[in-house]
């Protein structure tokens, strides 16, 4: 289901957001909007959807179960169609597994929406734009790019990771890949893998404050960082900058002394 409001200007760049309903990736679809691009984000709730395109008549919406891969394929299919120089993929699903038991509706869920869908959107994205890069001159400034919100939590490799982290591990090396994979075609490809920010979701799962949250940000200023990321074109970019710093020491710990920390650490807190 879409919704058919104002269409895509053929002079303005066009960006889809999945996941842009709402918290992180709606900042950067309205991000985008402030910037002069056209938007298009992909959303699961109807409830969010009917908000924003109340607030944002020219903003175009989808509505797509990710979990479903036929609405997925459906979805993908709708697109096709339609010029872009920019994706972002920032749905994601996450439980926390330290203080609930993970059920199969939440490993199903998580499995989906962090890896299944994201390699679903992303291998089809990159088709999309590796056929206008063939398409525009060798002199021309293409700025195509993919861009996927991965987690700090990603970047820790020990056996103890639960599912969520594991899945945005897997969702950063895929992205490695599609870097250098599209590279030859002038296509730019991000992944950020951010702490806690202060979104809306995250104070849900904390009782309606996730102020107790360590070193979280506020969702503007995880913007700012991402587009500084995108300008910049850093591969891999991981923020706050503290947080970078205490997951890089913990990654040089011999591997059975970081097990045990961590362990140790899951165990106090279920």
């Amino acid at each position: 289901m879409k919704n058919a409001t104002k269409p895509a200007s053929i002079d303005k760049p066009h960006i889809i957001v999945v996941g842009g309903t709402s918290g992180l990736g709606l900042a950067l679809a309205l991000h985008h909007q402030a910037l002069g691009w056209q938007v298009s984000v992909v959303g699961h709730s109807t409830a969010k959807i009917d908000r924003l395109n109340s607030q944002h008549l020219d903003i175009v919406t989808y509505c797509c179960d990710l979990t479903d891969n036929a609405q997925t394929q459906s979805l993908l299919e709708s697109l096709s169609n339609i010029s872009f120089q920019r994706m972002i993929y920032s749905a994601g699903s996450y439980t926390n597994e330290r203080v609930h038991h993970l059920s199969q509706a939440d490993s199903d869920q998580m499995l989906a929406i962090n890896l299944q869908a994201f390699e679903q959107v992303f291998r089809w994205a990159s088709e999309q734009l590796r056929r206008q890069s063939c398409a525009l001159d060798i002199n021309e400034n293409s700025s195509l790019s993919l861009i996927c919100i991965a987690s700090i939590a990603g970047t820790m490799d020990y056996p103890y990771a639960s599912l969520y982290a594991k899945s945005k591990r897997a969702m950063i090396a895929n992205a490695s890949a599609y870097r250098a994979a599209l590279a030859p075609y002038r296509i730019q490809v991000n992944c950020i893998a951010s702490g806690y920010i202060d979104t809306q979701a995250l104070r849900d799962l904390n009782n309606g404050d996730a102020s107790h949250k360590p070193f979280i940000i506020k969702t503007q200023t995880a913007v700012e960082k991402i587009m500084q990321a995108v300008d910049k074109d850093i591969e891999l970019a991981i923020f706050p900058r503290s947080m970078r710093y205490i997951t890089r020491a913990l990654n040089h710990l011999p591997k059975p002394l970081l097990n045990w920390i961590l362990r140790n650490k899951l165990d106090k807190t279920t």
